[in-house]
């Protein structure tokens, strides 16, 4: 089963348009990083929130994805955008056929 999470979060006022443009550089390095199957950011309908969807292989695959040297400017910088902190939803796929 994958590692999959729904993160939601909100950016301050004024700094939305620089986090929009960090969050396209990061959904482009995550698509080259082994173990990522998914990697997206969303505007929710809320003004001011975001949200990203991440799903990688393992949950090894997404702390490498944060420990990558390419990565952790962004994250820093992505951040430090943020009002607050951010709630991360695990998701879990659904049963296959036939399993209890």
């Amino acid at each position: 089963m994958a590692y999959s999470f729904l993160s939601r979060f909100r950016i301050a006022a004024g700094k939305e348009e620089e986090f929009v443009a960090l969050a396209r550089q990061m959904e482009a390095l995550a698509a080259d990083e082994p173990g990522t199957l998914g990697y997206q950011f969303y505007r929710l309908a809320e003004p001011g929130m975001f949200a990203v969807y991440e799903r990688f292989v393992d949950e090894a695959a997404d702390q490498a994805h944060m420990a990558y040297p390419h990565n952790q400017p962004l994250i820093e910088r992505m951040i430090a955008c943020m009002d607050g902190s951010y709630e991360r939803e695990l998701l879990y796929d659904l049963p296959e056929p036939g399993a209890a």
